[in-house]
């Protein structure tokens, strides 16, 4: 009686697939290890980004606005308004960010009834991690701009002259040198000029921040 005999596996072949089984294993868990790494690491960055180096926008504060040179008169015969004003601005762009910022070119404007009738020029810049940069402005009047306006002789005849400047920064600040964050910070700030005097009678500024 013949006995069906079972094939069998050479041992080199065992010792073989055995090798590469322990292989493709270890493989795997050397990738598992680097996606588990990485998502440690996206996590930890994102924690971060989220907390200490989460992006805040540029506070820009207008510490004093002062009246630098100031003529004006009328002449009823021909009628017609003298006009030169002059501002000195003050203000101070601070950055409260673990990064250093950057902003573009800007301007500061002088502004009557809403028509620019002045300005000047703010030079790109950057500012480092919690300082603060101190800028002193002048701002003068264009006449020709501003005397074009029939409003302002009634002004001066009444003795007031209210005037707005107008102060826009933007820029970025980039983040654990991943990704950039923009924002952009404006000041208004509203002058009554007393005539008589020639001082400011009343202030008011506002602030806005946007991303």
């Amino acid at each position: 009686m013949d006995i069906e005999k079972k094939d069998e596996q050479p041992l080199t072949t065992i010792i073989a697939d055995d090798i590469h089984h322990r292989k493709r294993k270890r493989r795997r868990c050397i990738c598992l290890s680097v996606i588990v790494l990485i998502l440690a690491v996206a996590l930890i960055i994102l924690i971060l980004a989220l907390t200490v180096f989460k992006a805040r926008k540029a506070v820009i504060t207008v510490n004093s606005v002062q009246i630098n040179d100031f003529d004006a008169s009328v002449n009823l015969l021909p009628p017609r308004v003298s006009l030169n004003v002059s501002l000195d601005l003050d203000i101070s762009i601070k950055n409260p960010n673990k990064v250093r910022i950057k902003y573009r070119d800007s301007s500061a404007n002088l502004l009557y009834k809403g028509q620019v009738v002045g300005d000047v020029p703010i030079p790109a810049a950057e500012i480092g991690s919690g300082d603060t940069k101190r800028l002193n402005l002048t701002l003068t009047v264009f006449a020709d701009r501003l005397l074009t306006n029939l409003d302002v002789y009634a002004d001066v005849i009444r003795g007031n002259l209210q005037v707005s400047t107008y102060t826009r920064i933007s820029g970025k600040a980039r983040i654990l040198n991943l990704f950039n964050v923009h924002f952009v910070s404006v000041s208004t700030c509203d002058l009554d000029i007393n005539i008589s005097n020639r001082r400011i009678s009343n202030q008011i500024c506002h602030y806005k921040n946007k991303s």
